[in-house]
């Protein structure tokens, strides 16, 4: 069972993290223990799973790597996306899967899937 993933994000990017993972996603924010805290950084959770984003001075967006969200309302999700001026690239081949593509606010790629009905 997975704890957390780890993303990564660039100095000073805490407000945009909190508006993308709770403001459209709909993550809670979670706080991070006080020995942490000063790194900067954001941690989040949706359905038991933690998304912990770090600040990294030399940022580079994870353009291939990625977290796969298992979701309940795909297309709802991919119009919140939209209506937030994100990015929403659908893909069809996963077999029993619908699922699309995004990023975050920095460039870190998202996959979201949803089952397909039978």
């Amino acid at each position: 069972m997975i704890h957390h993933v780890q993303l990564a994000a660039p100095p000073d990017s805490e407000s945009e993290l909190r508006a993308f993972w709770v403001g459209v996603l709909g993550f809670t924010e979670v706080e991070k223990p006080r020995a942490l805290a000063d790194r900067g950084g954001c941690w989040f959770r949706l359905d038991g799973i933690e998304v912990h984003v770090g600040v990294d001075d030399d940022f580079h967006a994870a353009r291939k790597a990625h977290p796969g969200f298992l979701v309940r309302d795909l297309d709802q999700l991919a119009q919140r996306l939209k209506d937030a001026r994100g990015q929403v690239t659908w893909d069809a081949d996963f077999p029993g899967m619908r699922r699309f593509y995004s990023q975050d606010p920095f460039g870190n790629r998202l996959e979201f899937l949803e089952a397909s009905s039978p």
